[in-house]
């Protein structure tokens, strides 16, 4: 049993070091990406944020099954986290709509960080312009003209329209 456990340990940390070795590969590439097609950095900086969010994970599931964790009870986690990933994705006023709306933002959504952006409201008197400073989890930050700092939900982003300059 002792033999099985450092083999355990010698698998972990082989897959540790290759999970390292990916990340660092896909680290370098992005930067010869960014340079080669003139990409900015910020959306290069959040693209290798969730690349590496996604190694980490898969290192966990990875893990997991070498120290043992049953099939079953893995699917069951993994079925449970899709479905309330789902809900998010039809829920408008609730946390997990702004997470959903934040990695929409992150990845397929034309503003990015350091664009200049205003929220067109109906009346248009109420209208917000500023500079995107960040986009969270669940808020996105932005700049105004009077140097302010105004956090709003991600799905307030997605559902008004937005007219921006990029730079």
């Amino acid at each position: 049993m002792e033999f099985l456990n450092h083999y355990k340990i010698l698998e972990t940390l082989v897959v540790f070091l290759f999970a390292f070795f990916i990340r660092l590969l896909i680290t370098k590439s992005l930067r010869k990406i960014e340079t080669k097609f003139g990409f900015r950095n910020t959306r290069i900086l959040v693209t290798n944020k969730i690349i590496s969010i996604l190694i980490y994970i898969t290192l966990l599931v990875v893990v997991a099954f070498i120290w043992g964790v049953d099939e079953k009870q893995l699917l069951i986690y993994i079925s449970s986290f899709l479905t309330i990933l789902g809900i998010a994705f039809f829920a408008q006023w609730s946390i997990l709509s702004n997470i959903t709306a934040g990695i929409i933002l992150f990845v397929n959504y034309p503003v990015k960080i350091g664009d200049s952006i205003t929220i067109l409201e109906k009346d248009s008197v109420n209208n917000i312009t500023g500079e995107i400073k960040d986009i969270g989890a669940f808020f996105i930050t932005l700049r105004t003209a009077e140097k302010n700092l105004i956090t709003l939900p991600n799905s307030i982003i997605l559902q008004n329209n937005i007219m921006y300059t990029p730079k």
